[in-house]
């Protein structure tokens, strides 16, 4: 069951995070959208961090043990909203974004994986490769 739920949280989380990407008003600004939407997963992640997180070493000690990571990450993050957001305002379908998008960062990740992590490149990775790419092929037909 640890195996599973975190692929449906991410199934259903990412489905709604669309629907919402989607659904943002066309004369919204991004930008302006995305100071609540950070303000809203702030406060979520800090209620999730001390309902959670009882008789730890507490927020500010687990900043200082923190790398880089987190501060690249909210760039990117930003940048993914932004994309998603600008994909759909020009023309991009819900049923169709997400999964080229996916398809190409699993591409990506494939060779990423390889030359940073050394994560085997096996025949069956190779096939599921080849489908991304007929996939992506049929999507935009």
């Amino acid at each position: 069951m640890s195996y599973i739920w975190p692929l449906v949280l991410i199934v259903v989380s990412n489905s709604i995070y669309h629907i919402c990407a989607k659904s943002l008003p066309a004369k919204a600004d991004p930008f302006a959208a995305l100071t609540i939407t950070y303000f809203i997963g702030t406060v979520f992640s800090a209620a999730l961090y001390f309902l959670l997180n009882r008789g730890s070493a507490g927020l500010v000690q687990e900043w200082k043990s923190l790398n880089w990571t987190p501060y690249v990450l909210g760039f990117i993050v930003v940048a993914i909203e932004a994309g998603n957001v600008y994909a759909y305002r020009a023309g991009w379908s819900v049923n169709t974004l997400p999964v080229v998008q996916s398809a190409c960062v699993a591409v990506l990740l494939l060779v990423l994986g390889f030359l940073l992590y050394h994560e085997a490149i096996t025949p069956s990775k190779l096939i599921g490769l080849a489908c991304c790419v007929v996939g992506l092929y049929f999507l935009n037909k």
